[in-house]
C-alpha cells in the first residue's frame, strides 16, 4: 500500500508535537512538509532528522504558509493537518476551503491522539485567547501547590526560534540557562516568571521527553499553555481563563471554545476593569458550554516601582508582542499603568520604528499607539532596542511579564509594570487544589 502524504500547517509549536506524537516512525503515512505562519524567519529550515526520526533521514522541509495550494499541487498531498492556535473558527475554515479546493483532505487531531500521559499528576493551564492572564494564573498555581507541600515543575507550551535539535529538552533554572540556551525576549517573558518565583521551567521541541525529564525533579507537573492551545499531557485538572474583556471569543476561536468545553475550573480574569456586559456575557457562554465547571472571579492589579516618575511625561508603552499582534488586544498592563499613574501622553511609536518593527506594524495595523516586544531573534531584538531609542519620549512603561532593562540598552529611563493573580471571594485557587490532590503528608 502507498503511503499517505500528509503536509502539516503549523507555527514552530504544535505541528512538531503532532508530528511527534502521531507520524514519526508510523509508516503509513509520509510527511512531506511543514508549512509555517506567525513565526518570523521559520520557513526556509528544515525539520531535523535527529527529531523526524529513522522514516526521515534528510529531515523535513519547512515552507511558508502562503504556499499552501502549490505544495499540495507539487507534493501531491493527500491530507492537510492544521496544527497551530489563536485564529477565529471562520478563518480555519477558510484555510479548509483552499486544501479541499486543492483536491486534499482536511484534517484536525483531537487531544486523545495527542496527548501524553504523565506518570505525576498533571496541572493544566489554559485560555481561550492569547493575553488573557496565563502567566500571572500560572504563578498563582505554582505557589499554591508549593504551600500545599508539593515539588513542582512548570512546562512551558513550545517556542523553538532557534537551532530545533539543540532545543529538544531545555532544562531552565536560573538566569544563566537563559543566555546558556540564547532564549529570545518572548521565551525570557515566559520563563523568568517561574524562575524567580522558584520554578525550574522545561520547554523544547519532544515534549514527551520533556515529561519524562520534568517527572524527575516534581510532584506535579505544571503545564503553562502558550496562546489558546489545548494541553500536551493529560491533565488530572485543567483550567482555563476566559477574557470578559472580549466576550463572544470564548466561543469564537480555535482551539480556546474547545478549551473552554473542556475546562474543570473556569477563571473569569481582570473583573475589575471589565464591563459588567463583558463579565455577564462570558458567564453565559461558561454556563451554555460547560455548566459543571467550578468558576473563579479575578483581577490582575498592577504595581509599579518610582511610579510618581510617569505623571506628566511623555511615555512610550511597551507590551507583550503575541497579546497585541494575533491575540488583538487593544492595550495590555502597561497602558493601564500609564493612564493610573498620570501619563501625560502616549507617545505614538511608528515614526521611529526601524526593520522588523516597521514590518509588525504593517502586518498589525491595528495596533496603534503601542510598541510590542517582538523579539523572536538578535535581529528583531536590535530593531525594538533601536525603536525605542529613537521614540522621543521621557520615560518606557515595560508591561511585558519580563524586565526588558535586562536584555537591551536603552537611553532613557524604563519601568517595568508587574501583575499578580487575586482570586475575588471563594473558590480559590487553594482551595480547588486542596480539594483534588490534598496536602502532602
Amino acid at each position: 500500500m502507498s503511503k499517505t502524504k500528509v503536509l502539516i500547517m503549523g507555527a514552530a509549536g504544535r505541528d512538531f508535537h503532532n508530528f511527534n506524537m502521531v507520524f514519526r516512525d508510523n509508516d503509513q503515512y509520509e510527511v512531506v512538509a511543514f508549512t509555517a505562519t506567525q513565526i518570523p524567519d521559520i520557513e526556509g529550515r528544515v525539520y531535523p532528522p535527529e527529531l523526524a526520526g529513522k522514516l526521515y533521514p534528510k529531515g523535513i522541509p519547512i515552507y511558508a504558509e502562503e504556499e499552501l495550494r502549490d505544495l499540495i499541487h507539487q507534493l501531491k498531498v493527500d491530507e492537510v493537518v492544521f496544527a497551530y492556535s489563536d485564529v477565529p473558527h471562520e478563518y480555519v475554515m477558510h484555510k479548509a476551503s483552499l486544501v479541499l479546493a486543492a483536491g486534499a483532505n482536511f484534517r484536525l487531531l483531537g487531544t486523545k491522539d495527542t496527548q501524553v500521559k504523565s506518570t505525576k499528576p498533571v496541572v493544566s493551564i489554559g485560555a481561550v485567547r492569547t493575553g488573557v492572564g496565563k502567566s500571572q494564573t500560572t504563578r498563582a498555581v505554582s505557589r499554591a501547590l508549593r504551600e500545599l507541600g508539593y515539588k513542582v515543575a512548570a512546562v512551558r507550551h513550545p517556542m523553538p526560534y532557534g537551532d530545533l535539535a539543540k532545543q529538544a529538552v531545555q532544562r531552565f533554572g536560573d538566569y544563566k540557562d537563559l543566555d546558556y540556551h540564547q532564549a529570545t525576549i518572548e521565551e525570557r517573558e515566559e520563563y523568568e516568571p517561574h524562575i524567580d518565583n522558584g520554578v525550574v521551567v522545561f520547554a523544547g521541541v519532544d515534549y514527551e521527553r520533556i515529561l519524562r525529564e520534568a517527572e524527575k525533579e516534581a510532584d506535579i507537573v505544571l503545564w503553562d499553555g502558550g496562546n489558546n492551545d489545548l494541553p500536551f499531557y493529560v491533565p488530572d485538572i485543567h483550567i482555563v481563563l476566559v477574557d470578559p474583556h472580549r466576550p463572544g471569543h470564548e466561543v469564537s476561536y480555535h482551539p480556546g471554545e474547545a478549551n473552554l468545553r473542556s475546562a474543570d475550573v473556569v477563571i473569569i480574569n481582570k473583573v475589575d476593569t471589565a464591563s459588567p456586559e463583558g463579565i455577564a456575557k462570558v458567564r453565559e457562554s461558561i454556563f451554555a458550554l460547560n455548566p459543571d465547571a467550578i468558576m473563579i472571579e479575578a483581577a490582575s492589579p498592577i504595581f509599579v516601582e518610582n511610579s510618581d516618575m510617569i505623571r506628566g511625561k511623555r511615555v512610550l508603552v511597551v507590551e507583550d508582542g503575541p497579546t497585541l499582534t494575533h491575540g488583538e488586544m487593544k492595550y495590555g498592563a502597561g497602558i493601564v499603568a500609564a493612564q493610573k499613574f498620570g501619563a501625560g501622553t502616549i507617545v505614538d511609536p511608528r515614526p521611529y520604528t526601524v526593520g522588523s518593527i516597521t514590518e509588525t506594524f504593517e502586518h498589525y495595523p491595528k495596533i496603534g499607539t503601542l510598541l510590542p516586544a517582538m523579539g523572536y531573534g538578535d535581529a528583531q531584538r536590535d530593531d525594538l532596542e533601536e525603536t525605542i531609542n529613537r521614540t522621543e519620549a521621557d520615560i518606557v512603561v515595560v508591561g511585558t511579564p519580563i524586565d526588558l532593562g535586562r536584555i537591551l540598552e536603552a537611553n532613557k529611563p524604563m519601568l517595568r509594570v508587574r501583575y499578580e493573580l487575586q482570586e475575588i471571594g471563594q473558590p480559590t485557587l487553594l482551595e480547588v487544589l486542596e480539594a483534588k490532590f490534598g496536602r502532602k503528608k
